[in-house]
């Protein structure tokens, strides 16, 4: 009885160790896309491309709420030529599905976009990152509807 008893007191232990590691490896991750997602923003208002340009993969794909789609390069011009009074996301949610993250949030943003014309605009976007060899976070592809008011 008492050797059982043992056992069934070391399996609850390593359970409980096993499930805090989890939880610390998820949290961990969804932490890091979220700081991601913040120098992404920070790298807009500062219209520094060269910044937002290693959290891009290659094969990128962006798709902005007037349906236009773009690639990193595209993405990274308009980054660059765009100047924004505001800029900035918020109720940013991360899930992680083993090495993709699908983020949400809002976005609003005054300024003018890449072409000069003003921008008063908010919206809810999801972007979605894979862990690439060596464990870096890049995102693949992104998606941004309008929010009407």
């Amino acid at each position: 009885m008492r050797r059982t008893l043992v056992w069934c007191v070391v399996a609850l232990l390593s359970l409980m160790v096993g499930a805090q590691a989890q939880d610390k490896m998820g949290g961990g991750t969804e932490q890091a896309v979220a700081a991601l997602e913040q120098k992404w923003i920070d790298a807009s208002k500062a219209s520094n491309p060269d910044m937002l340009a290693p959290l891009l993969a290659d094969k990128f794909v962006n798709t902005d709420s007037s349906g236009k789609v773009t690639g990193k390069a595209e993405t990274l011009a308009s980054v660059k030529a765009a100047k924004w009074e505001k800029n900035e996301i918020s109720n940013v949610k991360i899930t992680v599905f083993g090495k993709t993250a699908i983020a949400t949030g809002d976005w609003v943003g005054k300024g003018t976009d890449d072409k000069g014309k003003p921008v008063d605009a908010r919206e809810r976007w999801t972007d979605t990152w894979i862990e690439m060899s060596g464990g870096k976070w890049q995102c693949v592809a992104s998606h941004g509807s309008a929010i009407k008011m």
